[in-house]
């Protein structure tokens, strides 16, 4: 498929295809205990997926709402097959535009930050900066050695 033809959905829970993504992409999700937490979370958060010709889903985001105002990217992740190809495009568009309609200002997400070098997370970020996020703070909220960075979108 071609980056025009992938379409993002708001979709009913797949905890297995979550599963089945993550090791198609180790080198961002090769922490077992927070996979487990990744698989646990598709069983409850607001879905979004992309799926090919098939009906296979070849990527999944996690939406939360925190309050009426703002939503945050919970997790992302994007078969390894379909890496560079507009999958994870197609859902932040799709997510953004859903959130508009409701009404949502600010759309945030995690991720890890730049002082912490590592090659596939500076292209996590430069995904983000490219999807409209800004950087907004860098902190420790999961440990001296996995500093978390703060982005936000601007919806409105």
């Amino acid at each position: 498929m071609t980056e025009a033809d992938w379409v993002a959905n708001r979709d009913e829970a797949v905890p297995e295809d979550v599963e089945r993504l993550l090791v198609t992409a180790p080198e961002w999700f090769g922490r077992p205990e927070s996979n487990a937490e990744y698989i646990d979370d598709a069983r409850t958060m607001e879905t979004w997926t992309v799926r090919d010709d098939d009906g296979r889903v070849v990527g999944v985001t996690l939406v939360v709402h925190h309050f009426p105002q703002t939503s945050e990217i919970h997790f992302t992740v994007v078969d390894r097959s379909a890496h560079g190809q507009g999958v994870g495009s197609e859902l932040i568009r799709a997510i953004v535009d859903d959130l508009r309609r409701r009404g949502v200002d600010m759309l945030m997400v995690k991720t890890l930050g730049a002082s912490c070098p590592d090659p596939n997370y500076a292209r996590t970020r430069n995904f983000y900066e490219t999807m409209g996020f800004i950087p907004l703070e860098e902190i420790d909220l999961w440990g001296a050695d996995t500093p978390c960075l703060i982005m936000a979108k601007p919806l409105t």
